[in-house]
């Protein structure tokens, strides 16, 4: 089928080195059996990407065009595409993977031995029409609103966090950090029947942020994290502890507060090499996981707990940038951490 935009021109925001977007105007991309073609309406803003505009993200070259957190409307799909069709409202899952090496023969194709992520390591989704495999795709509920759309990926990320261990289910759980990814991960996990989900965090605005989402907070600025965690969960503790920070510091604190026999999941990016008191590890014999990014099912999981109206999204959204100004989304976040949440950047300003 075919859109009417053959031969248009469309907007692309290219980071030409860190700091520097350069606006340009690109052909609209045509169309493969397999593909579809999405008009991407809004964007969200990640930590990662912050990291590429300082500079500093140590697998991404430039120039590159960002964007991986994205909502859009299906515009043209490919003739062998079945379940999918225009109007659609979809977001899409920006891994790129080979399907050979041994993760992605035995189903953690999420951790890719030659992985590149659409706004990284390959063309990302900054601009009006972006072109990607049918089966990246994964279908929005009519319900849910562009700017709802742009948060599905993080919130697939905290799906995915919160099924690294087999349940939470009744137990106690500490977030560390309550950023975008900490707080829906703690959403999720209260989504999953968590007895107790409580968030750390320095900041005034995202424990508030927190609480407005029903989570229990811990102001670890004020209270000292230990005496914190006794308030909440008395001598049981936390059974299990997601690090969602990616600090040295939050790092260490996760298996120092740690009860004996507990779980640390490291959701958080870790950039620096961190020391660990791994005497705690065998001591405690803790069970120390990594999280990773998602799969598909992960966004269908993200899905459903939309559709039964487990997980505040809005909240979460502090800032919205048009497309134009994308530069201004990432000063915000340096200039105001302590206030910003999640920064989405809108394709057509009215939607402000």
């Amino acid at each position: 089928m075919n859109d009417g935009v053959k031969n248009m021109k469309m907007r692309q925001a290219v980071m030409t080195e860190p700091g520097n977007i350069l606006f340009r105007k690109v052909d609209v991309p045509q169309v493969g059996d397999r593909q579809i073609k999405i008009n991407i309406k809004n964007i969200g803003v990640c930590g990662s990407d912050i990291h590429v505009n300082h500079g500093k993200h140590p697998y991404t070259s430039y120039p590159v065009v960002q964007g991986h957190e994205i909502s859009a409307e299906v515009t043209e799909v490919g003739k062998d595409v079945e379940g999918i069709q225009p109007g659609d409202k979809v977001t899409i899952q920006p891994q790129v993977v080979c399907g050979k090496c041994f993760p992605c023969l035995n189903g953690m194709y999420h951790v890719c031995e030659e992985l590149k992520v659409m706004g990284f390591q390959t063309t990302g989704m900054a601009s009006d029409y972006f072109v990607v495999d049918a089966d990246k795709a994964t279908i929005l509920p009519e319900s849910l609103d562009h700017e709802e759309g742009a948060m599905v990926e993080p919130l697939a990320v905290a799906v995915h966090a919160v099924r690294r261990v087999p349940s939470v289910e009744g137990l106690n759980v500490l977030v560390i950090g309550g950023g975008p990814i900490g707080n829906l991960v703690g959403q999720a996990a209260k989504a999953f029947g968590a007895a107790n989900v409580v968030v750390s965090e320095l900041s005034e605005t995202r424990l508030k942020v927190a609480e407005q989402c029903g989570l229990g907070t811990i102001n670890s600025k004020d209270e000292d994290l230990s005496e914190g965690i006794l308030r909440h969960f008395g001598d049981r503790k936390a059974d299990i502890i997601f690090e969602c920070v990616g600090s040295n510091f939050t790092v260490a604190q996760s298996i120092e507060v740690a009860r004996k026999g507990s779980t640390v999941v490291i959701v958080g990016v870790v950039s620096d090499l961190t020391e660990v008191n791994m005497g705690f590890v065998q001591d405690h014999e803790l069970t120390v996981l990594g999280s990773a990014m998602y799969q598909s099912d992960d966004f269908d999981g993200a899905v459903h707990l939309l559709n039964a109206g487990k997980i505040n999204l809005k909240s979460l959204i502090t800032d919205r940038v048009p497309f134009e100004n994308y530069a201004e989304a990432y000063s915000i976040i340096d200039h105001e951490k302590d206030r910003v949440m999640k920064v989405i950047i809108a394709m057509d300003p009215e939607t402000i």
